[in-house]
């Protein structure tokens, strides 16, 4: 293969990045939470239920924000039923996920595990089935001191101080018609107005999410983004955008090439908010929320058959969905100017980077990916000027063979690179014109023989992130040479 150059420049910064770019989501959906994060009988358990080894994975991630409850589950979920003595709680049925919810884990659970774990909460409101006063309720149990109805619940319960949840979106892909509650755009307009002034008149230093379009497939595409978002204006922060990526067709090449919708999404759902932004002459911007986002096709089953935490969509993960997830990552960063929350969804079991049997613990393709990226995390996105061969994919378009994105961290600069040739090595040089590179600190690369390769129980480790060390410095300038099928972190030091 031909050479390929990054060309870089510190004058050209997109944005700091917003380490919640590598967030995560926990639903009560199949065995993500039951099973999951919480399972008293285990024997991994700590004293409060939750599972030791699935925490100590998850703090490898660290994710600085988890979304909760949902999610589907979000828009059926009253949050009074998680609250309170356990042994108290209703067991329910959950209709999104046709499960039985016991409620053994709420609000104060997810809190908990949020201080274990150094978690920012993200709370979702039901605003399907659930009212705005609801959701109100909700945050003056959280975040109020003691001496109201709802903050001397919690204060009995056993948490004197308020939580402090800073997060909160206004119900989850209510746009969608598979959405308990939903509703035309202009009525989820006026249901989230409604909410989002009461939620910040209990708290105004909150940040509120809007629902945006939940995918690109549906007819209502923009227009609902535009018309509740000039509806509820300047009352919300961010904006949600959600994106399941599959492989359906088997081909590999296109697959990997899905970055170029992704990015596109990104442009045009930041268009919208720039618009409104201009038709409503305000000096607020919303800025986007990618709060669910991962590869999902293998795995489609979402019937729970009446049952508690039942086996569902427990997609198994390989060598190219890790490559793709790599290319989100990209893309979040290539557009770190807007784009300032991201939750891949989930954090375990379900279409997960972590997944449970019994009393073992395995770590998919996608885990090595997202710690990759994730201890790289801090510094001022680079705008990369990608120089190299080029493929024309059948429903994505053309692409860089070379996918990448860079992070300028004062005297230290982070690369990440995507080789999408199924067979050929690409020799790549990197570049940054007013800085010379000086030393190579610290390399990582997921690579394979077989984009169908993924890790199982009884082989754990065939995908996995392994030093790098074919990097070599001239003239200021690093160069490598990049396997097939290969995604690659490299750490640079400054001069």
């Amino acid at each position: 293969m031909k050479n390929t150059t990054i060309h870089l420049h510190t004058a050209f910064d997109i944005g700091e990045v917003d380490p919640r770019l590598f967030g995560g989501f926990l639903e009560h959906m199949g065995r993500c939470v039951y099973e999951g994060v919480f399972e008293p009988e285990s024997a991994h358990a700590d004293e409060d239920g939750f599972r030791r080894d699935v925490l100590a994975a998850l703090q490898r991630l660290a994710m600085p924000v988890i979304r909760y409850p949902g999610g589907n589950f979000a828009s059926g979920y009253h949050w009074m039923d998680g609250v309170g003595p356990r042994e108290s709680r209703p067991t329910v049925r959950d209709l999104a996920w046709q499960s039985i919810e016991t409620n053994h884990f709420g609000t104060e659970e997810f809190l908990l595990l949020c201080r274990k774990l150094d978690w920012t909460p993200m709370l979702s409101a039901n605003l399907g089935t659930g009212t705005p006063e609801e959701a109100r309720d909700w945050v003056e149990y959280c975040n109020a001191p003691a001496g109201s109805r709802y903050a001397d619940m919690r204060v009995e319960g056993g948490t004197p101080a308020p939580h402090a949840v800073p997060l909160w979106c206004l119900g989850n892909e209510m746009d969608g018609p598979w959405q308990l509650g939903h509703v035309p755009a202009e009525q989820y307009a006026i249901r989230a107005q409604q909410a989002a002034k009461m939620m910040k008149d209990v708290d105004r230093s909150i940040e509120l999410v809007l629902c945006g379009s939940s995918t690109v497939a549906l007819p209502s595409y923009m227009q609902w983004d535009r018309g509740v978002l000039e509806y509820v204006g300047g009352l919300v922060d961010y904006m949600s955008l959600h994106r399941y990526v599959d492989n359906r067709a088997g081909d590999t090449a296109d697959f990997l090439a899905v970055t170029n919708a992704v990015d596109r999404q990104i442009e045009e759902m930041d268009a919208v908010c720039r618009f409104v932004q201009a038709r409503r002459r305000s000096n607020k911007r919303a800025y986007l929320c990618f709060d669910e986002w991962n590869v999902w096709y293998k795995n489609m089953e979402m019937d729970g058959a009446g049952k508690h935490a039942p086996h569902l969509i427990e997609e198994l993960y390989n060598l190219e969905d890790a490559l793709v997830v790599a290319g989100f990552f990209n893309s979040f960063l290539r557009h770190a100017d807007v784009v300032k929350i991201a939750n891949i969804a989930q954090i375990v079991n379900v279409i997960a980077p972590i997944q449970t049997q019994g009393d073992q613990l395995l770590l998919q393709s996608i885990f090595h990916v997202f710690e990759m990226y994730s201890k790289r995390k801090r510094g001022r996105a680079l705008r990369p000027v990608v120089q190299g061969p080029s493929y024309e994919a059948a429903t994505n378009g053309r692409v860089h063979t070379i996918d990448t994105s860079a992070i300028l961290d004062h005297d230290t600069l982070h690369v990440f690179a995507t080789n999408r040739s199924l067979e050929a090595h690409a020799p790549v040089e990197i570049r940054l014109a007013d800085r010379t590179i000086t030393a190579s600190l610290d390399c990582e690369i997921v690579t394979g023989d077989d984009p169908k390769a993924e890790n199982s129980f009884e082989n754990p480790n065939r995908i996995r992130a392994e030093a790098f060390h074919d990097t070599r410095l001239a003239e200021g300038a690093a160069h490598t040479r990049l396997p097939p099928m290969s995604t690659t972190a490299m750490t640079f030091a400054l001069g």
